[in-house]
């Protein structure tokens, strides 16, 4: 089954807590805080496959996290970082943010690999909390905890030419006769349902050709199977039209011309003006007398984007005109630059999650305050802790916290939220 488009959920690990721990030693009476850190949590990392070539690994697993960091521990002893988690995707793979649609990274390279989420920072322990005021710290730091955000793998396959044309019009046996591909051939329509990559070489010069799967009128509204590879040729430099000229199929070669380019056009106005190379293919079909061919040369005379456009009479079963076309593909790949990579947008998963400072007071005697660093702060403290309480609320005064909240009528006995952290405010 060949899958080039799927949703997924990644998490990074979350940061271990820091420990709360003290010396107890011998002849050391007065032993100081040694509560260790907790480790950083495993990034989520994708990195390029060049052994796959479809997306159907994460068809039935859709959700990746990454190892969590280990607690901290005493004597100073900090937690085990947790493991990076290794999303192999293949070459062409381009990743979305699925909530925006923004493009996060064009896997386009080898071997290629890119950071997609970092891992949360592990918790200080209480060994940071001492002060020559504060000497036995009883509190910690709780790890950062990570998201869970849903991602769009989209396979764009990576070809420097694509064959298309209209269903049993040879673009298989065609790749078959000019690559080292062996892909599935019979006499019935939709023969291949995906799409098939070859490597010509001529003399020094290579290329990668992709055979994409038959394309009918309506694909580019989803009508048949051609609509969903068209995306596969959307990085190809070169397209090789491939037309059945003698109408095998009982079809006009003329009008499978236009209905086809009609498409591509409609998908994409980039593809629309993708330099072509026309195949005239079947050619040993013809009865000597034909004039299909004559008739499609003049009817391509009066196409403006077309008349110009190579034209190879060609045989792909009997190998006629074969090398002939092989010999036009190099010449215009060689005026063609090469495909860059999609753009990426900025999708800052932290930046995001990160929401500008607000009290509100949402009863006569309740007030919530949200975003901003204290937010972060209420949930790394363990206020449980009479020390960490302590500490938290201290750290509100002196960030003005309790001003503005007072500037909102906050008094003795009320009740204040702050992320998960609630209590009651004393005078």
């Amino acid at each position: 089954m060949f899958v080039d488009k799927v949703n997924i959920y990644v998490k990074a690990g979350d940061g271990g807590d820091g420990a709360v721990s003290f010396r107890r030693e011998k002849y050391v009476p007065n032993g100081g805080p040694n509560g260790g850190d907790g480790g950083k949590g495993g990034d989520v990392v994708l990195k390029v496959n060049d052994s796959l070539n479809t997306l159907i690994d994460f068809r039935y697993t859709k959700h990746f996290r990454a190892e969590n960091g280990g607690k901290g521990d005493i004597k100073n002893m900090s937690g085990k970082s947790g493991a990076n988690l290794i999303i192999n995707v293949p070459k062409g793979t381009v990743v979305k943010d699925t909530e925006t649609g923004k493009v996060i990274v064009d896997m386009f390279d080898d071997n290629m690999e890119f950071t997609l989420l970092r891992g949360g920072n592990g918790g200080k322990g209480n060994q940071h909390y001492a002060t020559s005021r504060r000497q036995t710290p009883r509190f910690s730091q709780a790890g950062q905890k990570t998201k869970e955000h849903q991602i769009t793998l989209e396979l764009k396959t990576i070809a420097d030419v694509g064959l298309v044309g209209y269903p049993n019009v040879g673009k298989s046996t065609l790749l078959g006769a000019i690559t080292d591909a062996k892909p599935k051939i019979a006499n019935y329509h939709f023969t291949t349902l995906s799409p098939n990559l070859g490597v010509l070489k001529m003399y020094d010069k290579v290329c990668v050709v992709a055979d994409i799967p038959g394309l009918i009128e309506g694909a580019s509204t989803g009508v048949g199977l051609g609509h969903q590879f068209l995306r596969h040729i959307e990085r190809t430099r070169l397209i090789v039209h491939v037309v059945d000229i003698s109408g095998s199929e009982g079809r006009d070669p003329k009008n499978d011309f236009e209905t086809i380019n009609r498409e591509l056009g409609e998908y994409s106005t980039i593809l629309a003006t993708r330099p072509q190379i026309i195949a005239l293919n079947k050619v040993d079909l013809l009865p000597p007398d034909s004039t299909a061919i004559a008739d499609f040369k003049k009817f391509l005379s009066k196409q403006k984007n077309f008349k110009y456009a190579p034209i190879c009479e060609i045989s792909a079963s009997t190998h006629k005109g074969v090398d002939e076309l092989v010999k036009i593909i190099f010449e215009k790949l060689d005026t063609i630059p090469k495909p860059e990579r999609i753009e990426a947008e900025i999708v800052d998963y932290d930046e995001r999650d990160r929401e500008p400072l607000a009290f509100n007071k949402i009863d006569e005697n309740t007030y919530v305050v949200t975003g901003g660093s204290i937010q972060g702060l209420a949930r790394k403290i363990n206020v449980d802790d009479d020390d960490g309480l302590a500490y938290f609320q201290r750290r509100i005064r002196e960030d003005g916290i309790i001003a503005e909240l007072k500037k909102l009528g906050l008094k003795d006995g009320d009740t204040v939220v702050i992320g998960e952290v609630e209590f009651e405010y004393t005078e």
